[in-house]
C-alpha cells in the first residue's frame, strides 16, 4: 500500500519546485513560480490522491456486498468533508509558496497554527464519522478502515510536506535587492 501511494504521489511531480524562487542571471530579479501552475499541480495532485485513496480503501478493507452497499455512500460523504479540509491545506501551501522568501515571523506563526488547525479538523472528522461507519460496519472492519485511512493520510502528508523547503531556508536566499 505504501509503495502505491508513494508512486502515485511521485507521478504528481516534485512539489519542491512550488516554493522555490529562481534568480534571473541577467537582471538579478527573483521570478516566482507561476501561480496558475501551482493551482494546476495541486488540482492534479488532489484528483490523483482522491482516486488512489478510494482504490486503496477498496483493496484493503474487506466488505461483503451488503456492507459495501451501506459503506460507500457514507464513505463518499466522509470523503467530501475531508476534501474541504485538504482544500484548506492546499490553500495554506499556496499561501506559503507565495510568501516564501519574504515570510515574516507573524506569517510563519499564522501558517503553522492554521496547518495544525487543519490537522485537528481531520481528527475531529474521523471522530465524527466513527459512530456513523460503526452503524454500517462491525467494529473490526470500521477499525480497519480508519487504520487504512490514517496510513494513507500520513503518507500523503509526509510526501507533500517533505517536498516543501523549511521556513528557515528562506533566510538563506541571497539578498537580490
Amino acid at each position: 500500500m505504501a509503495l502505491a501511494v508513494l508512486a502515485a504521489i511521485a507521478v504528481c511531480g516534485n512539489s519542491r519546485a512550488l516554493a522555490q524562487d529562481k534568480a534571473v542571471p541577467s537582471s538579478g530579479a527573483v521570478v516566482r513560480s507561476d501561480v496558475n501552475s501551482i493551482d494546476q499541480q495541486l488540482a492534479q495532485f488532489d484528483k490523483q490522491i482522491d482516486s488512489l485513496r478510494k482504490r486503496l480503501v477498496a483493496a484493503n478493507v474487506t466488505l461483503t456486498d451488503a456492507e459495501a452497499t451501506k459503506f460507500w455512500p457514507v464513505y463518499e460523504q466522509y470523503s467530501a468533508e475531508l476534501k474541504k479540509i485538504t482544500d484548506t491545506k492546499n490553500a495554506l501551501i499556496k499561501e506559503y509558496v507565495d510568501a516564501y522568501g519574504t515570510l515574516t515571523d507573524e506569517q510563519a506563526d499564522s501558517l503553522i497554527r492554521r496547518w495544525l488547525d487543519s490537522d485537528i479538523a481531520i481528527f475531529e472528522l474521523r471522530r465524527k464519522y466513527l459512530p456513523i461507519f460503526r452503524k454500517v460496519l462491525n467494529g473490526k472492519v470500521t477499525a480497519t478502515f480508519f487504520q487504512v485511512e490514517h496510513r494513507i493520510t500520513a503518507m500523503i502528508d509526509l510526501q507533500l510536506t517533505s517536498q516543501l523547503p523549511l521556513i528557515q531556508s528562506q533566510d538563506e536566499l541571497p539578498n537580490l535587492q
